[in-house]
C-alpha cells in the first residue's frame, strides 16, 4: 500500500530547494537572478548604514571649499586650497563636485550627498556584476561583493571622490568587453579626469587596443584620451598650464607617513626617501614589462609576433585570436593590481580602487579555494585596521603579491573555456 502523497511532499520540497540553490550558484542562466538579489540586499544594507552609522568628515568639506573658490572665478590651481590641502585632482573632479555643490546646498546637506553616494555604490556594484557576467565568472562570485565594511564606508560615510573614478572605470571595462572601444576610451578618460589613479590601467589598455585594432587606431584612441583631458581642463590650462599640470598630475607627490596602509613596516625616513620611490617605480615597470613580454600575448604567438604584425600592418589588428571579454577584464584588472602592489602609499579610500575586482582576480589564480579565501580575508583585515600596523601592512603586501604571482602562474589571459 503506497504512502499518502503528502508524506513525500517535504522531500520533494527539499529536493526542489537544493536544485534552486544549485542553479542560483552555478547555472549561468540564473546569474542575474542571484546578482539582482545581491544588489537589492546590498541596497537595503547601504540604507541601514546611512541611517544608523555616523558620517565622518574627512575631505568633503575641502572639496566644497575648492568649489567655492572655483565659483568665485578662481582658475589658477596654485591658488585653490582648503582645510586639508590644495586641489590635487584633475578637472573632472571639479565639474562633478560643482554639480554636487549645487544639489547639496553648497555641501551642507550631507544626507542628500550620502543618498547620491549610496546610489553611486549600487551603480558600481551593478556594473561590476555586468563585468563578471561578460567575463564568465561563476554566479556565486557576486556573493563576495557586498562583504567589505571599508568599501561601504568609503562611499556613504566618507564621500570620497575615488568613488566616481571607480564607477567610470568599471563602465569603461564593460564597454571594452563589448568591443565599444570608442565609448570605452571616453569613459576611461572621464575616470582619469577625476583621479590620476586611473593611469594604472593604461598599460593593460594599450595591450588590448594594440591587439584589437593595431598601431594607428591605438594612437587615435590615445589622442582622444589626451584631447578629452584638455577639453575638460581648458579654463584651468588657459589660466596657468603649469599649475594645473603640476597639481592634477603630480607623479612625484610625497604622501604623509601617518596615513600609509601598505608600508607601515618601513621606517618614516625610508618611506619618504627618493630612493624608495625610485625602487618602487622600477619594481612597477619591471613587473608590467614581464607580464607584457611573457603573459599577455601568449595566445598570439608571443609579444614579438604581436609587435611585428602591429608595425608591419598598422591599420589592422595585431592579434591572431579575438580579444575576449574575459581577456579584457583580466588584463585591465591585473594592470591595476600591479600598480597597487607598488604604490608609494595607499590610503584607506584607495581600497575602492580594487576591492570589487578581487573576487574575480583570485579566480585567475590556480590556488586552492581556502588560499583564495585567505587572500580575501587578509586583504579586508589589513584595510580595516586603523591605524595601520607593521603586521597589517605586511599582510596586505603578502596578499597583493600572492595575487599577482597567482595570476602570473595561473590564467593571466583569462580562463580557458570549460576550466
Amino acid at each position: 500500500m503506497s504512502k499518502p502523497s503528502h508524506f513525500a511532499a517535504p522531500g520533494g520540497l527539499v529536493g526542489s530547494g537544493r536544485e534552486l540553490v544549485r542553479s542560483l550558484l552555478f547555472d549561468k542562466h540564473y546569474f542575474w537572478t542571484l546578482a539582482g538579489l545581491v544588489i537589492l540586499v546590498d541596497a537595503f544594507l547601504t540604507q541601514l548604514i546611512i541611517r544608523f552609522v555616523p558620517y565622518t568628515e574627512i575631505d568633503w568639506e575641502t572639496y566644497m571649499v575648492h568649489i567655492n573658490l572655483y565659483l568665485k572665478g578662481e582658475r589658477n590651481y596654485a591658488k585653490i586650497t582648503g582645510p586639508t590641502g590644495p586641489l590635487v585632482y584633475p578637472a573632472g573632479h571639479v565639474h562633478i563636485h560643482h554639480f554636487l555643490h549645487y544639489i547639496t546646498d553648497g555641501g551642507r546637506n550631507i544626507a542628500q550627498a550620502q543618498q547620491i553616494y549610496g546610489g553611486l555604490y549600487i551603480s558600481a556594484l551593478t556594473l561590476t556584476c555586468s563585468v563578471y557576467r561578460r567575463a564568465g565568472a561563476p554566479n556565486w562570485t557576486v556573493l563576495l561583493l557586498p562583504l567589505s565594511k571599508r568599501l561601504h564606508s568609503i562611499f556613504v560615510l566618507r564621500l570620497f571622490n575615488d568613488c566616481w573614478s571607480l564607477v567610470l572605470v568599471q563602465a569603461a571595462i564593460l564597454a571594452f568587453q563589448s568591443a565599444s572601444d570608442d565609448f570605452g576610451i571616453l569613459l576611461f578618460s572621464l575616470a582619469l579626469s577625476v583621479k590620476m589613479s586611473a593611469l594604472l590601467y593604461l598599460p593593460g589598455l594599450l595591450v588590448i587596443l594594440f591587439k584589437r585594432h593595431g598601431l594607428m587606431a591605438t594612437m587615435r584612441h590615445l589622442l582622444v584620451l589626451v584631447c578629452t583631458q584638455a577639453l575638460l581642463a581648458r579654463s584651468f590650462l588657459v589660466e596657468n598650464t603649469r599649475a594645473y599640470s603640476r597639481n592634477a598630475f603630480d607623479l612625484s607627490r610625497v604622501f604623509m607617513y601617518k596615513w600609509t596602509v601598505n608600508w607601515r613596516f618601513v621606517d618614516e625616513q625610508t618611506f619618504l626617501s627618493p630612493s624608495w620611490a625610485k625602487g618602487l617605480l622600477i619594481g612597477h615597470v619591471t613587473v608590467l614589462v614581464a607580464f607584457g613580454l611573457s603573459r599577455w600575448c601568449r595566445s598570439d604567438s608571443g609579444v614579438a609576433a604581436v609587435l611585428c604584425r602591429g608595425f608591419r600592418r598598422p591599420m589592422l589588428p595585431a592579434a591572431l585570436s579575438p580579444v575576449s571579454p574575459d581577456y579584457v577584464a583580466t588584463v585591465l584588472m591585473t594592470s591595476n593590481l600591479i600598480g597597487i602592489l607598488f604604490a608609494r602609499s595607499l590610503h584607506y579610500q584607495f581600497y575602492s580602487w580594487y576591492f570589487q575586482q578581487l573576487p574575480f582576480l583570485i579566480q585567475r589564480t590556480k590556488y586552492p579555494f581556502l588560499l583564495q579565501l585567505a587572500i580575501m580575508v587578509g586583504t579586508e583585515y589589513a584595510w580595516n585596521t586603523f591605524p595601520s600596523t607593521a603586521l597589517s601592512s605586511g599582510i596586505l603586501l603578502v596578499a597583493n603579491a600572492s595575487l599577482v604571482l597567482g595570476i602570473w602562474f595561473g590564467y593571466s589571459e583569462g580562463k580557458p573555456v570549460g576550466v
